[in-house]
């Protein structure tokens, strides 16, 4: 076991494909971070096929004109303009045209690769390239030269992400903000993209295509489940991408195969180990939050019973046979009300807190203004409770004010119910006249146009009378003594501040 692991690291091909796959490991994996972090990923793989035609064009060049042969300055100047020729044909595509930026980066790396393919196999007698090394890399035949180029782009690299780095943090989570703020986010995109387009370059001529786009995305993503920091999320990375190419170059030793697949099958193995055991994010400990939870229907259920029960506080035996569900889970859901400060627990029993009373209002009013639009649209009165217990657990805001302005803010559901107040007619907010019930005072903030023509004015004093006409008009009674009677579009037009209900015997 021992002659396993030593004997390898004193062959110098496999000295060479560790320092290179290091090099190239890093840098990828700390860059890809912030392609994972700003949905780029797709580009990293458009850059690694598009190069073909750059290292083609540049292999050209120098072989026409000088006559060498596969001059690596040259293939890495024409493999850059390849990939800046690349993001410029995509920018251009998505700005020019409905197409999307995606759809543009599949049209132009897949046409960009192919010109670098029909460019090799035209002018073959002059190009040399190998296509199947391109693509898949031959990470235990690294020469000195692709090593050099690593390690001066994997330099240049990271300098860049350690100087702009709070630049690359603030783009990549909220662009918006760093625009506001001045920041120049067009030109650090552009950076960060040639920070892609060099890393790619400069490591796919070592590791192939699979293995660069596998150590820009894999690593990344499996650092991505561990941690929420920027920071943090790089130093994971660069470990598990490191990590990926020692075992997978042990492994293509040890069984005789590619090591270019072997590295990034321990890198996928690595992810997929983490994405099981993951303390935060991962599949056991989603499975373990699913199994601990309470659902939100249950814990409402238990309100809207406690709201509906006589005696108070509730006794817990009596909860369970009014409340359809196992007594263990019934009793968790209790304890986690309790946390949330919606009941108090006693030794007699259970009772709402104020912030559970409220809670509970809320799913009243919803549950009978579902039972009133059940009614409305036709529905046998025997059937709406258990049709609106239902939807009572549909109560947002937006859609219970759009249901209440719907049925006219009905006060009375079909069984004769008072349906609870609009939340917003509470004393001191802000509210439509419509939504106030009766004896209810009010300060007239602003008076619509379609309410107009009666006697209301900005600043009057109003008390609301009964409802008139099956509950569609609103008496409203004035300081002076006069009655005005509105209509429901007139009372919704006017705006008003609500005060406290008083006797229905007082003046405004």
């Amino acid at each position: 076991m021992y002659q396993l692991f030593i004997t390898p690291i004193f062959e110098t091909f496999f000295q060479k494909a560790l320092i290179g796959g290091c090099i190239a490991a890093i840098v990828c994996s700390v860059v890809g971070c912030l392609v994972i972090l700003r949905r780029m990923a797709f580009l990293g793989d458009a850059l690694s096929h598009a190069m073909l035609s750059g290292l083609a064009g540049g292999y050209l060049f120098m072989k026409l004109l000088f006559g060498a042969e596969a001059h690596a300055p040259a293939m890495l100047v024409g493999s850059l303009l390849a990939a800046v020729v690349t993001v410029a044909s995509i920018g251009l595509v998505s700005r020019v045209s409905r197409v999307k930026e995606d759809t543009a980066i599949g049209i132009m790396y897949t046409g960009i690769f192919a010109a670098g393919v029909i460019l090799v196999s035209v002018f073959r007698n002059y190009i040399h390239i190998d296509l199947l090394h391109f693509i898949m890399g031959d990470v235990l035949g690294v020469a000195d030269t692709d090593l050099w180029v690593a390690a001066i782009a994997a330099s240049i690299v990271l300098s860049v992400i350690v100087l702009f780095f709070r630049y690359f943090q603030l783009t990549s989570f909220d662009p918006v903000m760093a625009a506001s703020i001045g920041m120049p986010v067009a030109l650090i995109d552009y950076l960060l993209t040639t920070c892609v387009s060099l890393v790619v370059v400069s490591a796919v001529s070592m590791v192939g295509v699979i293995l660069v786009i596998g150590l820009l995305i894999t690593p990344a993503a499996t650092a991505y489940l561990l941690s929420d920091r920027l920071d943090k999320m790089m130093v994971l990375s660069a470990i598990f991408a490191v990590t990926s190419v020692i075992g997978g170059l042990y492994i293509s030793i040890w069984i005789d195969s590619a090591g270019g697949g072997a590295i990034m099958l321990f890198c996928t193995a690595q992810f997929l180990a983490v994405l099981l055991v993951a303390p935060k994010y991962g599949i056991l400990a989603g499975w373990q939050r699913r199994r601990s939870l309470i659902p939100q229907q249950l814990l409402e259920d238990i309100m809207g019973a406690m709201m509906r029960s006589p005696s108070v506080p509730v006794p817990l035996p009596k909860l369970t046979g009014l409340v359809s569900s196992p007594g263990a889970k019934l009793h968790k859901a209790v304890k986690s009300m309790e946390r949330r400060g919606l009941v108090l627990t006693t030794n007699e029993g259970i009772t709402l807190s104020e912030e559970g009373k409220q809670e509970a209002q809320r799913l009243l009013r919803a549950h009978r203004l579902w039972e009133t639009y059940l009614r409305h649209v036709g529905m046998p009165v025997q059937d709406l409770h258990d049709h609106a217990h239902k939807l009572e657990h549909v109560h947002e805001q937006d859609s219970m004010e759009y249901l209440d302005d719907l049925l006219g803010h009905p006060v009375i559901d079909p069984h004769g119910e008072e349906i609870p107040s609009d939340p917003r007619a509470t004393p001191g907010n802000v509210c439509t006249l419509s939504t106030l019930r009766e004896n209810q005072r009010a300060r007239v903030i602003t008076v619509g146009r379609s309410a107009h023509d009666l006697s209301l004015r900005e600043g009057n004093i109003v008390r609301l009378g009964p409802r008139t006409a099956e509950g569609t008009k609103w008496t409203v009674h004035l300081e002076d003594g006069a009655t005005v009677l509105l209509d429901h579009k007139s009372a919704d037009a006017v705006s008003v501040r609500a005060e406290k209900p008083c006797d229905s015997s007082e003046n405004p």
